[in-house]
């Protein structure tokens, strides 16, 4: 079975309990995926990179990675810095398809679950 890794990318802070959430996505992706890799990346100031994650996944035999910024929009970190990146990790990785998603928060789904979480805040 072919690999496909998942990688969410996200901003990245400065206090590490900024990760957390992103954590607990990845945690519940991979109980979902088997053995399929699902690894955290971050802009900046949190560790991995996306090249050190798109990296590891290589090595683990992933024949494509697909990235998925976990953003709610599309701000200039995913228009300008993000296309930049992935450009470069599949010049480094070129036997690798490396895809990349639009913002998370760009999906009807995803915006149907916050209206929904808005609402039951009404109710506490």
């Amino acid at each position: 079975m072919k690999k496909h890794g998942i990688i969410l990318f996200g901003h990245g802070a400065r206090d590490p309990r900024w990760a957390e959430p992103f954590e607990r996505l990845a945690a519940k992706l991979r109980g979902s995926r088997g053995d399929q890799p699902v690894s955290l990346a971050f802009l900046e100031l949190m560790s991995p990179d996306l090249p050190a994650a798109v990296a590891r996944q290589a090595a683990e035999g992933c024949e494509a990675i697909t990235v998925v910024p976990v953003f709610f929009g599309q701000g200039g970190h995913v228009r300008r810095d993000l296309p930049e990146i992935v450009e470069k990790c599949r010049e480094m990785h070129p036997d690798i398809a490396i895809s990349c998603s639009t913002a998370v928060g760009e999906d009807d789904a995803v915006l149907d679950a916050v209206a929904g979480y808005c609402l039951r805040q009404l109710d506490t």
